[in-house]
């Protein structure tokens, strides 16, 4: 898809017309593939170890304060998601990219030499900035080169990236704890990937920006009063609560992430409580992110051929069938099929629940809804880390499981009930 469109260009730039589709820019998008599998890695060096850590180095008692670092997390990196779409609209994509991951670079520090756990918490809080910023950069800027026709594929490529990073992370960080101990050895792995996808966003990545701005041309305009030129509070409302797709997403990726944040901060203790070694909870630990990611590369493309509704709606009542194999499992086997199968669940949700975003939301303020919708999404983290801590000091892990479960559930039949299909965006010609 090209169009006659071409940006300012600043003094010694050479002018080149912007072109929009995967195969066109395929250089550019698999860079941002591989920088995105960096990000990943940097959030997977604590998905096995941190939990543990909590547990067996700092001692501490209530689950609830356990997950505090997930708490911390996901309140930093919901609320730095809100900021990413406007910042990288204002300022453009790579300088937010770049700023991310300059933030990552005192969190492996701060990991390995914390005397106590308020200094765990705080590099969390760090963490959880810098994700907002490089992950979210990553999918605006993919979805900024490849245009309408394959948003899906885009999203399955990036989101794969990213939690196949994760996942190989979470089972190289089991295995260097269980020979050299929870720290210094796992993060040491961390400050290798913020290292690497540092220096191939200054080096390699260009800026998107231009590429949405020529997408904006010749966008279908899908709501009265939702062209270019709506403010951040109209975007907000929007996308929250006025439209019923994008806030049917928006609720979706909330709940999609309360079970995420319960299965990072739970699971490990709850296997370990059953007796496994740090190597099989590795194992699981990386099983759910693997499949996750692997299975975006189909379900991703999938979603452009068959729309996004579904794909969503059936993906969460996956999601809730194997929460209720976790909590209700007691050996390797049972939890080692719940986490594949959460895993499969997660993937047929999370790349589409991006796409269908960016289905609705025009390209001006699309970086926006975006950022609004990974603010709720994010802000599940949180949501599920408090919950989840509470209903497990009280009733205990397998119970707090099976309510995010329900609710997890519940989530699936909202979006089934409530959520337009959104091909019909995609389908229409450019004005």
């Amino acid at each position: 898809m090209t169009l006659p469109i071409i940006p300012t260009p600043r003094a010694g730039d050479v002018p080149r017309p912007i072109t929009l589709g995967l195969r066109q820019n395929l250089a550019q998008f698999l860079l941002l593939v591989a920088v995105n599998a960096f990000v990943g890695g940097t959030l997977g060096q604590e998905r096995t170890v941190l939990p543990l850590l909590a547990d067996q180095v700092f001692h501490l008692d209530l689950y609830t304060s356990a997950l505090t670092f997930i708490v911390a997390f996901g309140l930093a990196k919901a609320g730095t998601n809100y900021f990413a779409g406007t910042l990288s609209d204002r300022y453009g994509r790579k300088p937010v990219l770049i700023a991310g991951w300059l933030i990552a670079i005192p969190v492996p520090l701060l990991l390995i030499f914390g005397p106590s756990w308020g200094w765990i918490v705080a590099a969390n809080v760090v963490l959880g900035i810098s994700q907002g910023l490089t992950w979210s950069t990553t999918v605006m800027m993919k979805m900024d080169l490849v245009g309408p026709e394959r948003r899906g594929l885009a999203m399955g490529f990036n989101e794969a990236a990213g939690y196949l990073g994760v996942a190989g992370a979470a089972l190289a960080t089991g295995f260097i704890a269980a020979s050299s101990g929870l720290r210094p050895g796992p993060f040491l792995l961390g400050a290798a990937f913020i290292a690497l996808g540092l220096g191939l966003s200054v080096l390699f990545v260009r800026e998107t920006h231009h590429h949405a701005k020529v997408e904006a041309a010749g966008h279908l305009v899908v709501h009265a009063n939702a062209g270019s030129a709506l403010s951040n509070r109209q975007v907000f409302t929007l996308t929250s609560f006025r439209d019923r797709s994008l806030s049917s997403v928006s609720q979706a990726g909330l709940v999609n992430n309360l079970g995420d944040g319960l299965a990072w901060g739970l699971f490990p203790i709850l296997f370990a409580a059953a007796g496994l070694s740090i190597e099989r909870i590795g194992i699981l630990a990386a099983v759910y992110p693997a499949v996750w990611g692997a299975g975006q590369l189909i379900t991703g493309a999938l979603s452009d051929r068959i729309g996004r509704k579904w794909l969503i709606a059936v993906g969460m009542i996956v999601q809730a069938i194997a929460l209720v194999l976790v909590g209700a499992g007691h050996d390797f086997g049972t939890w080692l099929v719940a986490a594949a199968l959460l895993g499969a669940g997660t993937a047929m949700v999370y790349p589409t629940l991006l796409a269908a975003i960016a289905d609705v939301a025009h390209p001006a303020w699309r970086a926006r809804s975006v950022g609004i919708y990974r603010l709720w999404r994010d802000g599940g983290f949180a949501i599920g880390a408090v919950l989840s801590g509470l209903l497990a000091d009280a009733f205990g892990i397998p119970h707090a499981i099976m309510v995010v479960a329900a609710l997890t559930a519940a989530s699936g039949v909202v979006v089934a009930v409530r959520m337009r299909g959104t091909d019909y965006v995609r389908n229409q010609p450019a004005n």
